[in-house]
């Protein structure tokens, strides 16, 4: 009778005992110290950066997972997940002069556009960090708020506002020494002829035809174009002989009207210009090159000028006007048509020989202080890429890191 009544006491204190443990919550995960959350530095205010220590006990499977969360959205948004030997201050994309950063430290960049959208939603966010070993939370940071602003000034690119100021100062000495000494500009043999080409049409009588291409004025190629049509129509007038332009575009055949008409004013021969110097032809390319084809076989002019953009009418154009006997002067960027050209015409611009065409005619001190501040900046850049070159294969020899990571930081754009 004892027995029997023991035994169910056992089982009920057994139960009891089984309650209490069951009953005891888990342990909570450690904190994660040296948490910081701020601004992205030199951004338009739509990025943050995270930074903790990193703990030398972590292992293999440690997994670390940041998150965001703003007011508006409410709740926690994963922002990302990363092993926990990544994401480190070493990674972050910033220069040495403007990011200091260190391989003791985990660094993340949160975009907050790709997290709530291009309008966001709130101008403070909250941050925190997660380390995790399989689905188990071992240790996770206070949430700490951050509102991202816009900066002002950009100092990852003070390496571009330093070659910025040193091209300006030699600008403004070109423009100068332009003006007082003149400036050596290499002897292009195409616009030398140009002279010699109006001087014989003038002697037999014979119009000059200046074909544009068939660019719009939107193209680097038209725009000098039209710089040396202005440039030619001023001799012309100044010989009283006759030119016409063609045009396939007639956008630019209205700015060449006018660049024409500024010309002959110029020159002080209002009085010799006419309207249909510039007529508009066609806007279908070989249409455009038919017709004009047809102008130079039955006027036989004594000088024919090729400049700006040109495709497949380019041979069209320049076989035709030197079956007419006309001297041929062209110019293009378009380097595919240049064979053609070299073929036919008796002189031929080659690519930047076109746009410093303008220039070396006019001798405007401005434009030619332009032309030389663009040969300046090619010798600095090519000067810099060879020594630089030099510099990190020496670096990557000698296993300079420091040196070659801060070298390429100032050849790089950000």
């Amino acid at each position: 009778m004892i027995k029997t009544k023991v035994i169910p006491l056992i089982v009920l204190m057994l139960f009891a005992a089984g309650s209490v443990f069951a009953a005891k919550p888990a342990p909570a995960a450690a904190v994660l110290n040296g948490f910081t959350a701020g601004d992205m530095p030199y951004d338009v205010g739509n990025a943050a950066v995270l930074r903790w220590p990193v703990n030398p006990a972590d292992t293999p499977d440690t997994v670390y997972v940041v998150y965001a969360s703003s007011l508006q959205t409410g709740g926690w948004l994963e922002a990302d997940r990363f092993a926990f030997d990544a994401r480190t201050g070493k990674d972050i994309d910033l220069p040495f002069w403007a990011w200091n950063g260190s391989a003791d430290e985990h660094a993340v960049k949160v975009e907050l556009n790709n997290l709530f959208g291009e309008s966001l939603p709130a101008s403070v966010f909250q941050f925190k960090v997660a380390a995790e070993k399989g689905k188990k939370v071992i240790a996770e940071s206070l949430p700490v708020a951050v509102t991202p602003v816009g900066n002002w000034f950009r100092l990852d690119r003070l390496n571009n506002l330093i070659l910025l100021i040193v091209l300006i100062v030699i600008f403004f000495w070109a423009v100068s020494h332009a003006k007082r000494k003149g400036l050596f500009i290499r002897r292009i043999a195409g616009l030398d002829a140009i002279d010699e080409a109006i001087g014989r049409a003038t002697e037999m009588g014979k119009p000059i035809f200046y074909v544009p291409g068939i660019g719009s004025m939107s193209s680097i190629s038209t725009i000098a174009s039209a710089f040396i049509l202005g440039e030619v129509s001023k001799k012309v007038a100044q010989y009283d002989s006759q030119i016409k332009v063609p045009h396939y575009d007639p956008i630019v055949m209205t700015v060449c009207k006018e660049i024409v008409k500024q010309s002959y004013l110029e020159a002080g021969r209002p009085d010799s210009y006419r309207e249909d110097v510039n007529q508009f032809v066609s806007a279908d390319q070989f249409s455009y090159a038919a017709s004009v084809d047809g102008m130079i076989s039955r006027e036989k002019p004594a000088a024919c000028f090729y400049m700006g953009y040109f495709m497949a009418e380019s041979l069209l154009l320049a076989e035709v006007g030197a079956t007419s006997g006309a001297i041929q002067i062209a110019g293009t960027d378009v380097e595919h048509q240049l064979p053609f050209f070299f073929t036919a015409c008796d002189y031929t611009l080659i690519g930047e020989e076109l746009y410093a065409a303008g220039a070396y005619l006019s001798k405007e001190p401005m434009l030619l202080s332009a032309l030389k501040v663009q040969d300046f900046g090619k010798l600095i850049v090519m000067v810099s890429a060879f020594f630089g070159m030099i510099l990190v294969v020496l670096g990557a020899k000698f296993g300079w890191t420091n040196f070659v990571a801060g070298l390429l930081h100032l050849f790089k754009g950000y």
